[in-house]
């Protein structure tokens, strides 16, 4: 389904090369001011045009059709629509007969039985992302005024931030019409303790849940993750260090048995390459009956890394606020 939430839930639709794409937001309590430049600021960070994202400029402007009156909230669901107006969908007609290697063509293709919107990538596109962080917006301002969310890149094509030159490796990847992946680390600091639930509902489960609707996540991990496998527990074990529950060290992630523990919740999520390149590759081809040199059309993020930061902020709110 293309929904998420108990307390606070969000349905997403539209296609990258629809008319429109949005988001339905239910459990927002009524009272909070709410107007469509709230949302400028997040929505300025994902918008492409910079260097290593797609060409393709969208305005962004978001269109809140219902459940805001007078500036403020009023407790029904509140829909926000965003217009796509810099569609090129000849790029992609292509598509089905030589889907590309590393996206949803062919799987969409088939669980759909080919009726399903390939144009830019229709539904399964980062385009849909937009919609994340309009409900991180709103989400945010349902969280107490000490929380914080941030995230950003500390990793870029395998280079960690401060070692290597990741404006190089980047102009490298476009040079060869290839793309590159990253690695974005967020934080949340002044969380209360005891947010989720031991196994199926643990802050870690409902987490990683949202964050793999982010399209190109290959991986997750939580404090010290996959490094504390290679640890004793005399390592990772966290000290405490007051009544609070404050430890000396944060090997955990902020998280001790699936609920928050005070400390800031940590954790990393690995973007895979942007499957669109213009380098060539080979696919098969359903006309033809084999595998042939494909090139890729259309324009694309050589990074979509850069871009996903405010993402990851957004979904980290919304679990936080189905949550609280």
């Amino acid at each position: 389904m293309n929904s998420f939430g108990t307390k606070f839930s969000l349905s997403i639709f539209g296609e990258s090369h629809g008319n429109s794409i949005g988001v339905v937001l239910d459990g927002v309590p009524a009272g909070i001011t709410l107007c469509e430049q709230d949302f400028e600021a997040d929505l300025s960070r994902r918008r492409a045009g910079k260097k290593g994202t797609t060409p393709r400029v969208e305005p962004d402007q978001p269109h809140i059709v219902s459940g805001v009156f007078d500036g403020y909230t009023t407790g029904a669901p509140i829909a926000i629509l965003f217009n796509n107006t810099n569609t090129r969908s000849k790029d992609y007609s292509l598509f089905r007969e030589s889907p590309r290697p590393g996206h949803a063509d062919l799987t969409a293709s088939i669980k759909h039985n080919n009726y399903n919107d390939i144009r830019g990538g229709g539904h399964f596109s980062g385009r849909i992302t937009l919609c994340l962080v309009a409900a991180g917006v709103v989400a945010k301002k349902m969280l107490p005024p000490a929380v914080r969310i941030n995230a950003g890149l500390v990793e870029l094509a395998g280079e960690k931030a401060g070692e290597g030159d990741w404006g190089e490796a980047l102009s490298s990847a476009m040079r060869d019409g290839d793309s590159i992946g990253g690695v974005v680390e967020c934080k949340c600091i002044n969380l209360p303790i005891g947010l989720g639930e031991p196994f199926f509902d643990s802050v870690e489960s409902l987490i990683s849940h949202l964050a793999f609707a982010i399209p190109g996540i290959r991986g997750i991990e939580f404090g010290d993750g996959f490094n504390a496998s290679r640890m004793r527990g005399s390592e990772h074990n966290d000290c405490y260090i007051n009544r609070k529950g404050e430890t000396a060290t944060n090997h955990a992630g902020g998280v001790n048995g699936g609920i928050t523990n005070c400390n800031p919740v940590i954790f990393r999520i690995a973007v895979k390459p942007t499957s669109s390149i213009t380098k060539g590759q080979e696919t098969f081809n359903f006309i033809s009956d084999r595998v042939e040199e494909f090139h890729v059309p259309g324009r694309h993020d050589a990074c979509f890394a850069l871009r996903t930061p405010v993402v990851v902020e957004a979904m980290t709110a919304i679990v936080l606020a189905d949550l609280l």
